[in-house]
Order: C-alpha cells, then structure tokens, then sequence
C-alpha cells in the first residue's frame, strides 16, 4: 500500500523546487525576501518588557521579567539572563502541552547564542553588588502560530522586548541592604542582534521560509549577526552544505540583516 503522506511531501517539493528554479516561491516572494514583520511592545503588562512580533503569519510573543539573585561564581561582577522558548497548542496541529519539544529548546538555545554571543547586554551593569547580587533577566518566548522560521521571528520578539525593558530603580544602603524603587529605567543594549536563517531545498537556497518550505527543506543554517560581524551559527537538516556555498550564504546573511535592522528600527521607532 502507497504511504501517501511521503508521496505528497515529493509533490510539494518538487512543485516548490520548480518555482525556485525561476528565482519565485509559493507565497509570491523572491529567495531573498522576508515577509511582512509587524512588532508591538508593551503588549504583556506584567511584564518589565515584552513584544508581539508577526513575520506573516508566524507569532511569537515574549516576555521579560528580573529578579535579584546571587552571581555565578566564576563571574561574581556579572549579572546573568535565560532564554525559554514555549511552543503553544495554538500554534498549530502537531503542538502539544507537556515539556519543551526538541525543536523548542533549539530554539532557545539559538535565541541565547545570539544574545549572548552579541553581547547585547551588559552584563556588568546587571551587577548590583560584586559577589552578593545581580539581576538576573528571564527572556521567555511562546509561540502563538506556526507558518515557519520560528528562529528569526524569536530573535526580533527577544531583541524588542529587551529594548522595552525597564528595570526597577535601586538603592543600597550603607550595609548593602537593597531596596528596590517604583522607578524604573531602561535596559541599556550595547549591540542590535539580528539572526538570518537560510534553507537549503535540493540546490536551492532562501530566506525566512514558510511552514510548507520548512517542513520539505534538507538543511539550513541559522547565522547571528551585529552591525558588524557574525556572531553565532547553527546548522539543522540532515544535509551538507558545500562550502562555496556557505561563503555565499554568509556574504547573502550580512546582506539580508542590514535590511532586517531597517524593517525593525522603523518598526519600534529606534533614533
């Protein structure tokens, strides 16, 4: 008997495939196009800082909140951040309740090496008293609808919602006991992260691919950038990508962030 979910999934990709070879995709798009992105912040009020972000029809929304906390030990001058990813049953069929699929704690941890790895936050400045205390920021993302590329769209919703933040003002007293204040001032970023990821399907290469290039795609390649260099990579797929390629694919995600950086500093309105 035919398994017909494997002979629909060559169809796709071969209709797909066809289009790429004329520089066109399903959705109207060119190899090199993102989709429309739409942010808004200030959407989780409980929150120091949070952000909406739609790319198409891809939502992730993200939270953050802080806490004071005691400082690694081999970095007693250095506050500290995490990064979870939550995929919501509402993001699409193949969602559940329960704990973090494999592809939430990708995610995640893609999300935090461009973070981190940015050196987007200052992590002195989260120093409140050397050894004793800091603060510790928890990024938090979920997942509102699925239709591909949850890598990108989670580093624009972390990157606006830490632009939003807002921690509590302090006061230390003479026995360093901390207060914390109803004031609140915003989180100082040292860097604009932007992260381009880049499907491989047969011997074609885009950008930002929806749910249905996602799901037949052989490889892709994630690339976290600054203004200036790239930063962090992650590869995924079972296939290789040849390394003339991959020079292409570096020069094309340097590219492609610039014009990424443009499409979100007009969106939160940055000077």
């Amino acid at each position: 008997m035919a398994d017909y979910s494997v002979l629909a999934h060559a169809i796709e990709k071969k209709n797909i495939a066809e289009l790429l070879k004329s520089n066109r995709r399903s959705d109207g798009r060119n190899k090199d196009e993102f989709r429309d992105l739409e942010i808004t912040t200030d959407v989780v009020k409980t929150a120091y800082g949070s952000s909406l972000v739609k790319l198409g029809k891809t939502q992730i929304i993200c939270g953050v909140k802080a806490q004071l906390s005691t400082p690694y030990a081999d970095s007693p001058d250095k506050g500290s951040f995490s990064v979870l990813f939550e995929t919501s049953p509402l993001s699409g069929p193949g969602y559940r309740l329960g704990p973090p699929q494999p592809q939430a704690i990708e995610i995640a941890r893609v999300t935090d090496r461009v973070i981190r790895e940015s050196q987007c936050l200052d992590l002195e400045k989260l120093c409140l008293i050397e050894g004793e205390k800091i603060w510790q920021i928890f990024i938090d993302l979920y997942s509102l609808d699925d239709n591909g590329n949850f890598f990108d769209a989670a580093a624009i919703a972390a990157y606006s919602a830490l632009l939003n933040t807002k921690l509590p003002d302090t006061k230390i007293d003479d026995e360093g006991k901390i207060e914390i204040l109803e004031t609140r001032t915003p989180l100082e970023l040292n860097s604009f992260p932007v992260s381009v990821t880049t499907y491989k399907i047969d011997d074609h290469f885009l950008v930002d691919a929806n749910l249905k290039e996602e799901l037949i795609a052989d490889a892709r390649i994630t690339f976290g950038t600054t203004e200036t260099h790239i930063v962090s990579g992650q590869k995924g797929g079972s296939a290789g990508i040849k390394s003339n390629d991959l020079l292409e694919i570096l020069k094309n995600s340097i590219k492609i962030a610039s014009e990424l950086r443009e499409k979100i500093t007009e969106q939160l309105k940055i000077d």
